[in-house]
């Protein structure tokens, strides 16, 4: 098993790339190790099937949780279905990869990275992107590699290369880019609220670093005498597309360049087009070449007539900079937006809309124990905020089995949820766990920012004090040769039909997210710039139209809203609030009808939808947790009578006893003669002994007359920092 270890000195750090000891079956594999986490990356090529008309990629990233030192939660204590994070981190393989394969390759690919070991200075993510791409050189797979891939984060004023987990949570930018000698062909960001120039420059950073990660892969494939195999597009029968170009060229233009028809007349028109060519071919004589050709192969004609349409409405917007609805290069769909758009039992709605997508975001107010429980490899281990996107078949006129959400509804979902991240409120000011959902309701093109747009919207209605409202707008690209056109906001038939998806969400002072996956080889910086500022006063104007539904959040939270009281007390007091067996904090729920918990750092929720009986709880834990000093004189009543003495709540939930011999100057032969349970008196606290138990007195401490029922006060405690 002797296998063979280059090694590159990269920002400091040394990645080993270790090959030829593992896996040994697999077309190609590597394992890639930096620091203490290893990963191991295999690709393999099975041969092609019957009928397939696209590209079968899988790309899967699985976790072990024994590369961290731990054993599955789950009942049956082993690795089931993926967490969404592994899930994540698959889409974030496949979206560099997929481009890069010829797109006349039907044959099955599956890259598999396995996490064996996990480093939380070293996320195992980038390097298994760039792993896919070693191991798929090296499986001699037709490839247009080599692709490399980094993370680029931000401490203070300096972009730091593939930052730690604790960095990634410290600092204003988490963004990953992959790229190859040709360009950018992948960026996938999260931000604080970044200037654009900054973002633009942390892609440039990493791109350049990509370079060398580029170079070190050819150097490997030199050592290892392994030449790669760029792939050559093999000759065509172009007798089909050829004889489409003569005969629907001019009525393919002439449906394309109707600007004021719908999506559906439009799709209408096309398939009359197309049926017209169809009729038209079965005329042929039999030994027609071309009747021969479409009646060998059931999907040529669809195939040649989708890429003519592609051709077309390309070389419309390249000669005319007028798109299939009329917009100008840089305008945005008709905005429409509403907030409230459900009853209030919903806590926050909001309905978003521009042109024919639609995204209807609804937001839910949870508790603590509301969060979500993290099993996976990933340092977090909770999540606060939870933004759930479902697509619906309906949403784009169709009929399907409604299944458990697909690796691009979690794409979605993750991508809306990370643009809206920065601009939540802070644990400590608004401790609830918020869960958005997206349902969109129709689909014409960029429904994931359409998604963040609702999401604001609901969470303004909800209530939640945003620091600032975000917007998303999703940019195309038009690229022949040296030509380009950035298309703003683009529909279905232009992400289509286009070399690039580059989503570009924010709110007036700067980004929250990026995400862009491209169709072609790279992408340069000076493109993406370009790209990048255009998006910007496309997401003010949508943000301007959805601030006059709703400018500012909500002054109070729904009345279905739980209500939460927050505060701090001392961890060490955590165990006399929770008491033995947890009998006192279920005994005070009950008392209370409250929801509370307690983390570790001490901090204490209580959630109740009636605002007196949430109160009552916290003056009640800040009693149990109130420090009692000897001395200190306290207003109280008696709780209890025994032979020996009487107990007294001091304060909510803490009683002190007076014995016998302290309830009066003279000799008491009966407690029941001084005092009497429900009797309000001023006591002294006598001792503190050594068990903790609270011996009062009431000699010497003046008594307003005759004892009487009164209710303690508590005393006021610092409120949470």
């Amino acid at each position: 098993m002797q296998g063979q270890t280059q090694s590159i000195s990269f920002d400091g750090r040394e990645i080993r790339l270790i090959t030829g000891r593992f896996a040994p079956q697999a077309g190609g594999s590597v394992l890639v190790e930096c620091g203490d986490t290893a990963v191991l990356v295999t690709a393999t090529q099975s041969g092609g099937r019957d009928g397939v008309d696209f590209l079968p990629l899988v790309c899967d990233y699985e976790e072990r949780l024994y590369a961290a030192g731990r054993i599955p939660g789950s009942y049956t204590r082993r690795e089931a279905r993926p967490p969404e994070r592994a899930i994540l981190t698959s889409r974030l393989i496949d979206r560099p990869m997929r481009p890069l394969f010829p797109n006349w390759m039907r044959d099955d690919l599956q890259i598999v990275a396995t996490c064996l070991s996990l480093d939380e200075r070293v996320p195992a993510d980038v390097l298994a992107v760039t792993g896919a791409s070693i191991a798929t050189l090296l499986a001699s797979i037709p490839f247009n590699g080599p692709m490399a891939a980094v993370r680029v984060g931000l401490l203070g004023d300096d972009f730091v290369l593939n930052p730690s987990y604790r960095e990634i949570e410290r600092g204003d930018l988490d963004l990953v880019v992959a790229g190859t000698p040709n360009g950018v062909v992948m960026v996938e960001a999260g931000a604080n609220q970044l200037p654009e120039q900054d973002v633009i420059e942390a892609i440039d950073f990493g791109y350049e670093a990509i370079l060398e990660l580029i170079e070190a892969q050819e150097g490997l494939l030199k050592t290892l005498g392994i030449k790669q195999i760029k792939p050559d597009t093999p000759e065509e029968d172009t007798t089909v597309p050829d004889y489409l170009e003569k005969q629907c060229t001019k009525a393919i233009s002439a449906v394309l360049s109707q600007f004021e028809q719908s999506k559906d007349q439009r799709d209408s028109a096309l398939e009359a087009v197309k049926a017209e060519s169809v009729e038209a071919i079965a005329t042929l004589e039999d030994d027609d070449v071309v009747r021969q050709a479409v009646s060998s192969n059931s999907k040529l004609l669809s195939n040649s007539f989708k890429a003519l349409t592609r051709k077309l409405m390309r070389q419309q917007i390249l000669n005319n900079g007028k798109r299939v609805d009329g917009r100008s290069l840089d305008e945005v769909r008709q905005i429409s937006a509403m907030a409230g758009v459900l009853p209030r039992r919903v806590h926050g709605s909001g309905l978003f809309q521009r042109g024919l997508t639609q995204v209807l975001s609804t937001a839910t107010l949870g508790t603590p124990s509301d969060a979500q429980e993290m099993d996976d490899l990933h340092p977090s281990t909770e999540k606060l905020y939870l933004h759930h996107y479902n697509f619906p078949p309906y949403s784009v006129g169709e009929t399907r089995p409604m299944r458990s959400p697909g690796r691009r509804e979690i794409g979605h979902g993750a991508l809306a949820e990370r643009a809206i991240l920065p601009v939540l409120p802070e644990k400590d000011t608004f401790p609830y766990v918020i869960r958005v959902v997206s349902e969109v309701l129709s689909s014409n093109g960029s429904t994931s920012m359409g998604s963040v747009c609702g999401s604001t919207l609901s969470l303004m209605d909800a209530g939640v004090p945003l620091k600032a409202p975000v917007s998303g707008a999703a940019m195309g690209l038009i690229k022949e040769g040296k030509e380009v056109k950035i298309l703003t906001d683009i529909q279905g038939i232009e992400d289509f039909l286009g070399d690039m998806d580059f989503k570009v969400a924010g709110s007036k002072k700067g980004i929250t997210a990026l995400q862009m996956d491209m169709k072609i080889n790279g992408l340069s910086m000076e493109v993406i710039a370009d790209a990048v500022n255009q998006a910007r006063p496309a997401r003010l104007y949508i943000l301007e139209k959805m601030l006059e539904a709703i400018d500012t959040p909500r002054a109070s939270l729904s009345p279905h809203a739980p209500r939460l009281l927050s505060f701090r007390i001392d961890p060490e007091l955590i165990g006399t609030v929770i008491g033995p067996g947890g009998r006192t904090i279920k005994g005070l729920t009950e008392r209370t009808n409250t929801k509370i918990d307690i983390e570790d750092s001490g901090i204490v929720t209580i959630a109740s939808h009636d605002g007196a009986a949430a109160e009552e709880a916290q003056k009640i834990i800040e009693g149990l947790t109130r420090k009692v000093n000897e001395g200190e004189v306290f207003s109280g009543s008696i709780t209890r009578i025994i032979p020996i003495g009487a107990f007294v709540e001091i304060l909510p939930g803490k009683e002190g006893m007076i014995h016998i011999s302290q309830l009066s100057e003279a000799r008491v032969e009966k407690v029941e003669d001084v005092v009497r349970v429900g009797d309000g008196v001023t006591v002294r606290v006598r001792e503190i002994d050594n068990r903790g138990r609270i011996n009062l007195t009431l000699r010497g401490v003046p008594q307003n007359g005759e004892f009487t029922k009164v209710e303690p006060q508590p005393t006021p405690v610092a409120p949470l920092s």
